[in-house]
């Protein structure tokens, strides 16, 4: 999610993923899995509920929620959603940043595999409902606190 493309010469490259008016309700009716679109409208409200914002489509296929700027010391900067999910084929992707830091939290978690930023569940019965919500608490309040430089 938060990957842009390779830059050319000395210009920056553009991040790919950035918000669009296409509907996210839309979005999650047209995932073909029955269970999937389901956890989809429960992650929705968990995320609303977490960040106090609506759903907002990023890119083709991610519901982002809230926007968090980011600046890296090499001047690169952009904007991300503070969270979000994707229903893919695989897995629901979850996108949690450091909320994903906390060791205890993720040992209670339940059935899912992690990667830096993101976590990865088949559906959301493999998981506590309430340490999830508690892990995008944790993201969404961490993301809020970091400020880009000036």
């Amino acid at each position: 999610m938060w990957r842009a493309g390779p830059t050319r010469g000395d210009t920056v490259a553009e991040n790919k993923t950035k918000p669009t008016d296409r509907d996210p309700t839309a979005f999650i009716d047209a995932v073909k899995s029955e269970v999937k679109r389901k956890d989809s409208h429960e992650l929705v409200a968990l995320m609303k509920s977490a960040t106090g914002k609506p759903p907002k489509m990023w890119g083709p296929t991610i519901v982002g929620f809230g926007e968090h700027h980011y600046q890296y010391e090499s001047g690169r900067q952009g904007d991300v959603p503070l969270t979000g999910f994707s229903p893919r084929a695989g897995s629901l992707v979850l996108y949690l940043g450091p909320g994903l830091d906390d060791a205890a939290l993720m040992k209670r978690l339940g059935k899912h595999k992690a990667t830096k930023g993101c976590l990865y569940i088949n559906k959301l019965d493999d998981v506590d409902r309430a340490v999830l919500r508690e892990l995008v608490k944790r993201c969404v309040a961490q993301l809020r606190k970091r400020r880009a430089p000036s």
